[in-house]
């Protein structure tokens, strides 16, 4: 047995810098770990490239004066990163084992191949929480989007309905009020869970009306949307309301399941840095992007904070050679 196991450790590979996940955050680690010369491996995850492969026009990220589609843009991350020598792998970490001590961090991938690594990089990102009706998922990025502040441009001047009820669900009607005709806002209970000032904030505004009680039945439209069906679950009555643009606020789900057992994060889940610093509590292990940020997620925030992540990486790995 003590024979076998080291003929496992002899076989095992070891990296310097493993990072989890792809999207702006993870790509971005990459270009600036692979120019630090740390070899970095990237896996890429079940959806290689995050969120922006499901999202068409992105106009809002600098450098691109006449917009690009979201794979395009995040197809151009990924040959940016292999070319300054990032390995970029298809797969994903099924499970992590990582040491308070910083050493000899191990991740399995697709739970068959061990890896040990100096340092890993979390960019794992989130993922938007759905209604889960079938024309929600068969507009999407054709009308339907989870993110007023990325996609409300598209709708300048036309008629949207948002479906949420918290702080986040009030800021984008809020940001949807100033660009567009009419925002319906679509609240499930006689109440909404926003804060008063919040509350306040989208009751002041002249082109948001909110319909308490009120469900999604169905999104309408063929090829884009057209309009929305909605039913109130205390009459049970059925009203279509037209509209060009239909946006989900009822939260996101960070993926970091599979660190739960040794990171520190919140209730929700978001892993928690240390502070101006991509940081856990695990020394050698850094977060990034959507896996930590559920404040801004945005791709050029995410992208920032996938630089400071390798950044740290580097400085880490240096003290400790230093030491």
């Amino acid at each position: 047995m003590y024979e076998d196991y080291h003929i496992i450790q002899k076989h095992m590979e070891k990296v310097e810098c493993l990072i989890i996940g792809s999207g702006p955050a993870g790509y971005t680690a990459a270009i600036y770990a692979a120019r630090a010369d740390m070899k970095p491996v990237l896996y890429e995850g079940l959806q290689p490239g995050g969120q922006l492969t499901i999202t068409t026009d992105v106009e809002n990220y600098p450098g691109y004066p006449d917009g690009i589609m979201g794979p395009e843009m995040m197809e151009n991350f990924k040959k940016q990163a292999v070319r300054l020598g990032a390995d970029v792998r298809f797969g994903m970490i099924t499970s992590v084992v990582f040491n308070k001590d910083g050493f000899n961090h191990r991740v399995t991938v697709d739970g068959t191949t061990e890896i040990e690594c100096e340092t890993v990089i979390i960019s794992t990102g989130a993922s938007a929480k759905w209604l889960n009706i079938p024309s929600e998922q068969k507009l999407n990025g054709s009308g339907v989007s989870a993110c007023a502040v990325c996609d409300g441009f598209f709708y300048r001047g036309e008629d949207v309905a948002i479906v949420g009820a918290g702080d986040t669900a009030a800021e984008e009607a809020s940001y949807l009020s100033k660009i567009c005709n009419k925002v319906y806002m679509l609240v499930r209970k006689d109440e909404m869970r926003a804060s008063k000032a919040m509350q306040h904030r989208v009751n002041s505004l002249d082109n948001v009306e909110i319909l308490y009680n009120t469900e999604t039945d169905e999104v309408l439209g063929d090829m884009t949307v057209e309009g929305v069906r909605v039913i109130n679950n205390k009459t049970q009555e059925k009203s279509e309301i037209p509209i060009k643009g239909f946006f989900v606020a009822i939260g996101h789900k960070p993926n970091t399941d599979i660190f739960k057992d040794y990171l520190t994060m919140d209730d929700s889940g978001y892993i928690i840095t240390h502070s101006d610093s991509s940081k856990t509590d695990i020394p050698g292990v850094f977060a990034c992007g959507d896996a930590q940020d559920k404040i801004y997620r945005q791709a050029v925030t995410a992208a920032g904070s996938g630089c400071m992540a390798a950044l740290d990486a580097e400085r880490y790995l240096s003290m400790r050679d230093a030491e």
